[in-house]
């Protein structure tokens, strides 16, 4: 259907191996089960959701770009370590229309110094973070809100 809203959710590196990386830290959902529970919801809401995962920066750029060119109502990104070290992915987000919404499974300010600064953060619209793969469920709630 032509009127249909489309979110795209981008996942960065090492998003793919959630289940088995870290699950004290990430939990052990899958990206596939994340994945299915938004598709669920966002059939209840009329919308499609254009989920993917690249370890690759210039990916999410261009799907950055993507997204803007086709309209999208939003974006979800967790943009997994890129987060905290590309200036392309900030760049990228504040050239377009489109809103975006940085998503992470655990909350960066409760972890290592590092990780509590975020490009992706400074460009976007709005973060969610801490809630596990809960977060992605409010990320498209905030989504669809929009």
């Amino acid at each position: 259907m032509a009127d249909t809203r489309r979110i795209f959710v981008l996942n960065g590196p090492n998003i793919n191996l959630l289940g088995t990386r870290e699950p004290d830290i990430y939990g052990y959902d899958t990206l596939d089960d994340i994945a299915a529970r938004m598709d669920d919801a966002a059939q209840r809401e009329s919308v499609e959701i254009d989920f993917r995962q690249s370890n690759h920066e210039g990916h999410l750029v261009d799907w950055l770009q993507e997204a803007n060119a086709e309209g999208a109502h939003a974006v979800i990104i967790n943009a997994g370590a890129l987060t905290h070290t590309s200036l392309a992915l900030y760049d990228a987000i504040r050239a377009i229309q489109v809103p975006v919404i940085e998503v992470h499974l655990s909350n960066p300010h409760a972890r290592e110094a590092y990780r509590h600064k975020s490009y992706v953060g400074m460009a976007a619209k709005g973060t969610i973070a801490g809630f596990g793969a809960l977060s992605y469920m409010l990320a498209l709630e905030a989504a669809l809100d929009l």
